[in-house]
């Protein structure tokens, strides 16, 4: 392939609305360009590495014993409504309708879908286990597309769903999903990590995610040592007892403080004098339609997630100001678990807690000496806060660590919550009806390609790895109108194509610094360098994209073919 022929456009500065460094390389080397906010052009380099990650995750999926279909993007809107999501999605679904007014969703997953398929197929235990999958296009209506790939409204994913007669056998379709996973992202050149996560709107009983560790990740992880990691929407910590440093301390009676305009932790902390972790963060939600109190340690937040489980709800936003104020008789900033009139759920970590300073329901005043024990009604102590670094791992006892990280994939244990749903059942041996039990694997194939740019890359541009590199070879022809150097370009790039080995020659007429500079900005694994003045003293350079100039090879012409099989090796 020569460059002439190619549509490459490269850019020296950077997008203006590019914020972290794989978004400013992918538009800057013609991987992407954009079309509008959330949406991609996919240009011919980027659909090379696309492909490459495709074919990568294709094979491994094969390998597990999955099998390839393609379902619609335009799904009915019947099936989401018996599964109950056609509301509970909420605004992130596109939903239109169609000429007869009919609705249908562009589909940001498809468990209704692949639910829908089998149940009109399978109808014996003979027929499972059964693992389908797809590559195919979804859609989210983000509310703040941005990081390019990471979050667009447009993604290319793969999307596997396991079918089994129980959950033994779900266990084991899960662990070749998840051992699948780990093979695909090491492929990809990929330092990918497995977390334990919530199961968010897909619902199931337990999933994991696949983190990229990056700075730029836009998810925390603590993770420890012992080999403990999960999301930090999921992450537990071990509660060590006198935690807030004031359990063991006897106090007096309840004191009423003044504290005008002293509304949040930082501000009433300063007011006061005391560390954060003097005081207790009472904040009011409404969960399903209903009013209740969370408290947790003053210098932690709450984890939304967990309290969300923990109530069993389907909905769970902070209230209004007009309901803080009806709830507490007080303006935001100042409730309390003292005298509540609505249900209070506190983190473990305040489980006798005494000497507590708390919002006094009452506008600009706090009350100090609290015992929760003796001057408040707790409904029930749960870990509902943020992990932060330094909290405990619940598996070893040691200090964990907070690392930010980019989810390439997530892979569930549903159950039976489609499959009871949509009626997907089968019969046993005795004929009898049972549910299936499945499960959900997914990987951001176009997130993928993303996360090996932002995992791997200098000041100089993109190092691809090979194996999803869009061209693995670049022959710099330096003296493309001399025809000894062109057939010296030409044949290695004839016997590097036979060999299956992808190359592009940069016939360009341009000054070699340019080409060098394209070359480090696209990042082709290997550059391989002939000219004129290099001939003549007898040898081809040849240099891999990950080493400094110090490790360029030079080799005679002859040698040349080898020496670059040997640098992609």
């Amino acid at each position: 392939m020569k460059w002439t022929k190619y549509l490459i456009q490269t850019l020296r500065e950077n997008p203006g609305d590019a914020e972290i460094d794989s978004h400013k390389l992918m538009v800057r080397a013609g991987l992407i360009k954009k079309m509008a906010g959330g949406l991609y052009t996919y240009l011919p380099l980027g659909m090379r590495a696309l492909r490459k990650v495709q074919q990568i995750v294709r094979e491994e999926m094969d390998r597990a014993g999955a099998q390839e279909i393609v379902m619609p993007i335009l799904q009915p809107a019947e099936l989401w409504k018996e599964s109950g999501r056609w509301e509970s999605m909420g605004p992130n679904m596109f939903k239109v309708k169609d000429r007869a007014s009919h609705d249908y969703a562009l589909a940001p997953t498809a468990e209704e879908a692949v639910t829908d398929v089998i149940r009109g197929i399978v109808s014996s235990y003979r027929q499972l286990p059964c693992t389908v999958y797809q590559i195919q296009w979804k859609f989210r209506d983000e509310i703040r597309p941005r990081f390019g790939l990471m979050r667009s409204k447009e993604f290319l994913m793969k999307d596997a769903y396991s079918f089994d007669v129980s959950m033994e056998a779900a266990d084991a379709s899960y662990m070749a999903m998840f051992n699948a996973y780990k093979k695909v992202f090491a492929r990809c050149g990929l330092n990918a990590v497995p977390v334990e996560a919530d199961t968010g709107d897909i619902g199931g009983k337990f999933s994991h995610e696949f983190h990229v560790l990056a700075d730029a990740g836009e998810d925390g992880i603590a993770a420890c040592e012992c080999g403990y990691a999960a999301n930090l929407e999921k992450a537990e910590r071990k509660v060590q007892g006198a935690e807030c440093g004031v359990h063991a301390v006897e106090c007096g009676e309840i004191e009423k403080i003044s504290t005008p305009n002293a509304k949040t932790i930082e501000e009433i902390s300063k007011f006061m004098g005391e560390e954060p972790s003097q005081f207790v963060k009472t904040l009011v939600y409404v969960a399903d339609g209903k009013t209740i109190l969370c408290c947790v340690p003053g210098d932690y937040e709450v984890n939304e997630i967990k309290l969300k489980h923990l109530l069993d709800v389907k909905s769970l936003e902070l209230a209004a100001p007009a309901i803080v104020e009806e709830t507490t008789g007080a303006a935001v900033g100042f409730a309390g678990p003292v005298g509540a009139k609505v249900p209070v759920y506190a983190d473990s970590s305040l489980e006798g807690a005494k000497g507590m300073i708390v919002g006094g329901n009452e506008t600009d005043v706090h009350l100090k000496n609290v015992d929760l024990a003796r001057d408040t009604k707790i409904e029930k102590f749960a870990d509902l806060v943020i992990v932060r670094d330094g909290d405990i791992c619940p598996k070893c006892g040691r200090p964990m660590k907070i690392k930010r990280g980019i989810e390439v994939g997530h892979v569930f244990k549903l159950g039976r919550k489609y499959t009871d749903a949509m009626k997907g059942v089968y019969k046993t041996n005795e004929l009898k009806e049972e549910t299936m039990i499945m499960g959900c694997y997914g990987i951001g194939v176009s997130r993928t390609m993303q996360a090996v740019i932002e995992q791997r890359h200098d000041k100089d541009g993109i190092i691809w790895p090979a194996s999803v590199a869009p061209f693995q070879v670049v022959i710099e022809n330096l003296d493309a109108d001399k025809a000894e150097v062109t057939a010296v370009a030409d044949e290695l790039e004839a016997k590097l194509e036979s060999a299956g080995i992808d190359v592009i020659v940069d016939d360009r007429a341009e000054r070699p610094g340019v080409k060098f500079k394209d070359a480090d900005l696209i990042g082709f694994p290997v550059r391989v360098v002939v000219g004129a003045k290099g001939l003549a003293n007898g040898g081809v350079e040849i240099k891999r994209r990950d080493q400094d100039k110090s490790q360029t090879k030079i080799v005679a012409p002859a040698d040349a073919f080898e020496a670059i099989k040997a640098a992609l090796a």
